[in-house]
């Protein structure tokens, strides 16, 4: 017999993509849940949405890239939002390994 806690979520649920493409990036904070942040990653054209954790913060490897960032927008993201120069498929294959992690 197993029981659920409230404040667990699934690990499915921990890295969750938007089903919105660029062109439709004017998404309100409101679908971030508390304790998330949405991130965009990609290519200029093809910029995909990510919602993670805000506790990844933390995480020399997402530092670094956040630190990168900063050097190539400073404050003027192209999406509104959190911009990181990063490959998508780089930047899944590192959520995989921080979701394993913890």
């Amino acid at each position: 017999m197993g029981f659920r806690l409230p404040g667990v979520v699934s690990a499915k649920h921990l890295i969750r993509r938007s089903s919105k493409n660029v062109n439709q990036a004017d998404s309100s904070a409101a679908d971030v849940p508390r304790g998330y942040l949405a991130v965009y990653v990609g290519a200029e054209r093809k910029m995909k949405r990510f919602v993670i954790p805000v506790s990844y913060l933390n995480q020399p490897s997402i530092q670094e890239l956040l630190s990168q960032a900063e050097e190539e927008f400073g404050f003027d993201h192209p999406m509104g939002g959190l911009t990181i120069p990063c490959r998508e498929d780089v930047f899944i294959n590192l959520l995989s390994c921080l979701n394993a992690s913890s």
